[in-house]
């Protein structure tokens, strides 16, 4: 039996946090990290901002609606890809086994660890312990034996929380969790399963392998796995790009195809850029709309061929556009990405016994 020991480390409100560590007069305040404008979009919100409801991706207009004392700071990514590093570096004096997530969370694998300790909470308390002490900012840590139940178990006590999925309980844990809670149910895969009478892990345990690939195709496997408590993935330390893109906010909604067109040539060029700096190789073009009501479409094309040249990319995002609706809505933003990378296919993953018996954490 290969015993696994997978840590989620998530920082809590890391942005926002950065924010009121190196500006003392914002502590304790609800402070909103993102453009103050009537087209700005949240980033990030501090708890005190929270508790009035304002979550990232909100616009920055409903978010002064909910909090009128919110302080509004502009994003400094720079500082947050520093700070980002610094923890990394953290994390490298335990492992070599780090997947990023993002610039404030990760998962690390430290059933072989540089410490040779033997438990893996007490290596997760020491991480958020030094990431205290070194950079004054607060995180919180999820343990367990998978990369499903790890992160899980971070999201369980914050924030500055810790806490320690056993196998033993596992099963027991899982059967009583919001169906809304399991990685990668979102919104609308939620009130799906609710229409289909699945309301927590129990019911998703309950329903056949059959039923779920029936309602949900593939991902229908992932969620009958994750109600057994079986997530085989590995913690990946080469991260492996998917896809690259760029998009655009506008001060003023794009109200005609022929105002979108006109957008597309500069999205290109931004586009072949960033193609160009991460060099990725890709072959499906997508388009991404988001309308004045905040809705979100987009159109996908994949070709036998490398999307690398400007006219290739041009031609068709233009014929994507053609499928969307410039009649009924304003535009407020244009996205264009490149996805489909020409890399082998990672093989299937396997099933293992879902509860091995082991007492590491």
């Amino acid at each position: 039996m290969n015993e696994r020991k997978i840590i989620h480390i998530d920082m809590d409100a890391f942005y926002a946090s950065v924010e009121q560590r190196d500006f003392p007069e914002l502590k304790g305040k609800p402070v909103v990290v993102g453009s103050p404008d009537s087209r700005g979009v949240v980033a990030a919100a501090s708890y005190e901002a929270r508790k009035y409801g304002v979550r990232s991706a909100m616009s920055s207009v409903k978010a002064r609606l909910l909090c009128p004392q919110a302080i509004f700071v502009r994003p400094r990514m720079e500082v947050y890809r520093t700070v980002s590093h610094q923890i990394h570096e953290i994390f490298n004096e335990y492992t070599d086994l780090i997947e990023p997530l993002s610039y404030d969370e990760a998962f690390l694998d430290v059933t072989s660890n540089k410490k040779e300790m033997l438990y893996a909470r007490d290596i997760a308390i020491e991480i958020k312990q030094r990431i205290k002490s070194d950079l004054n900012l607060v995180a919180s840590a999820g343990v367990s034996y998978n990369k499903f139940l790890a992160k899980i178990a971070s999201d369980y006590k914050k924030p500055d929380g810790l806490y320690v999925i056993h196998p033993s309980r596992a099963e027991k844990f899982i059967r009583s969790l919001p169906i809304e809670t399991f990685w990668g149910v979102g919104k609308v895969t939620a009130k799906k399963m609710t229409q289909l009478g699945i309301r927590n892990g129990d019911d998703l345990r309950n329903c056949t392998i059959q039923f779920l690939t029936h309602h949900f195709g593939k991902q229908g496997i992932i969620y009958y796995n994750f109600s057994r408590g079986i997530d085989n993935r590995p913690v990946e330390n080469s991260y492996i790009r998917k896809s690259v893109g760029c998009e655009t906010t506008y001060d003023a909604d794009l109200k005609t195809i022929e105002d979108a067109l006109s957008e597309i040539p500069s999205l290109v060029q931004i586009l072949l850029k960033r193609l160009s700096r991460n060099d990725f190789k890709g072959k499906t073009l997508t388009v991404k709309v988001k309308y004045d009501d905040f809705t979100i479409k987009t159109k996908s094309q994949t070709v036998s061929y490398v999307l690398e040249k400007e006219e290739d990319i041009h031609l068709i995002a233009v014929r994507l556009l053609q499928d969307f609706d410039f009649v009924q809505k304003g535009v407020r933003l244009l996205g264009l990405s490149v996805s489909v990378p020409f890399r082998k296919s990672e093989s299937e993953e396997q099933l293992c016994i879902p509860f091995p018996d082991f007492d590491l954490f």
